[in-house]
Formats: structure tokens, C-alpha cells, sequence
């Protein structure tokens, strides 16, 4: 089973992750930001990979370093549980509805970081969290684990359903990414046999 652990303490925060990509959606999570723990709860849930997160940070001053070095654990597990990323399916795409809201999402396990992030808000923050913090967890979690991501939501009124969205989004992709395709399973789905190099 694809399993990894990713521990990392700064002096700003402590964040260790678990992750089995071949898991049923289990979690136990605890970030010390409420809405961060929904959101990565929803992760969890929707890609199918089980994730024990655990993180204490310096959220008496903001909840940015938290939010960040969560993305970049979470990241870097799914990232060591893939190992050399032989067998994937490689591409995960979706697209999720919430009421009025609807957010794409698309996915390439390439090991060549990139983000777009076409996500507004209309509000500054969502219980006690800022919304501008989105971005920086869907950043620090795509150089975390390696992969070209981009996120637009399409339309929306509700904040709250609009990074919820995007969050499902993301988990639908990964787990069509993250799966081994049983007509390629030994080989690295590349035509040069590797993922990684920036030439690709």
C-alpha cells in the first residue's frame, strides 16, 4: 500500500500527515483552525486518501504559516507515497457543483510545481480565517507534492460553497490521477520514462 509520513518543525509551526492513497476516506484532523480542518476533512473524504494530520502553530499572531506548512506536509506525503510515480493515471480532472456554485479543477502529477488560481471572495475571511490563505495552501500543496494544478471557479455567490468546491475539486482530481492504471501499471506514464524534468 502506498502509505507515507511527513513530520516538519519550524519555529513557527509543527505539522506531521499520514497519508494511504489507497485508503476509503478516513481522517483525523487537527490543525487548530476550524474551517482549515473542514476543508481538509473534505480532502480526505472525496480523494479517498486517508490522512491523519496533526499541526500546532503560531495562530496567536495569524493562521499563514499554519495554513502554509500544512499544505506543503500534506503535499509532500501524498508526494512520498507516490514514490516514483509508476503506474499512475497520471491526469485528474473535475468539476463540482454546491447550490449556486460550480469550481473545475485540474490536475497533472508531473513532479513540475505550478499553480493557477482563479478563486475571488467577497468577503475577507470565513469564520476566523482569511480567505486569502486559500491560495497559499493550494500553492505550498502543489510544490509540496509536485504537481501542475489549476483551480477556477466558474461561478459562485456563497464564499463558504466556493472554497468548498475547490477543495472536492481538488480531491476528485487527485484521486483520477492518483490511480494505478491497469493497462500501464509498470510503466512511468511518460513518453521519456521519467516525471520531473522541466524539458517535458
Amino acid at each position: 500500500m502506498r502509505i507515507a509520513t511527513v513530520e516538519r518543525t519550524t519555529k513557527e509551526t509543527s505539522v506531521s500527515a499520514t497519508v494511504n492513497l489507497d485508503g476509503t476516506g478516513i481522517y483525523d484532523v487537527n490543525t487548530g483552525i476550524g474551517f482549515l480542518d473542514h476543508m481538509m476533512e473534505q480532502l480526505s473524504r472525496h480523494s479517498l486518501i486517508d490522512l491523519t494530520l496533526k499541526a500546532k502553530g503560531d495562530t496567536h499572531i495569524d493562521f499563514h504559516h499554519t495554513t502554509e506548512d500544512v499544505g506543503i506536509v500534506v503535499g509532500q506525503a501524498i508526494a512520498d507515497a507516490l514514490g516514483d510515480l509508476r503506474g499512475i493515471t497520471r491526469y485528474g480532472n473535475a468539476i463540482i457543483p454546491m447550490d449556486e456554485t460550480c469550481t473545475r479543477c485540474s490536475v497533472d502529477i508531473s513532479g513540475r510545481p505550478f499553480i493557477v488560481f482563479k478563486v475571488d471572495f467577497t468577503r475577507d475571511k470565513l469564520g476566523e480565517m482569511d480567505t486569502e490563505l486559500f491560495l497559499e495552501w493550494f500553492r505550498a500543496f502543489a510544490h509540496g507534492a509536485g504537481v501542475t494544478l489549476h483551480v477556477e471557479n466558474i461561478y459562485g455567490e456563497n464564499n463558504h460553497h466556493i472554497i468548498e468546491s475547490s477543495y472536492k475539486a481538488l480531491a476528485r482530481a487527485m484521486r483520477q490521477a492518483i490511480e494505478i492504471d491497469p493497462r500501464k501499471s509498470d510503466a512511468i506514464p511518460s513518453t521519456k520514462g521519467m516525471l520531473g524534468d522541466k524539458s517535458e
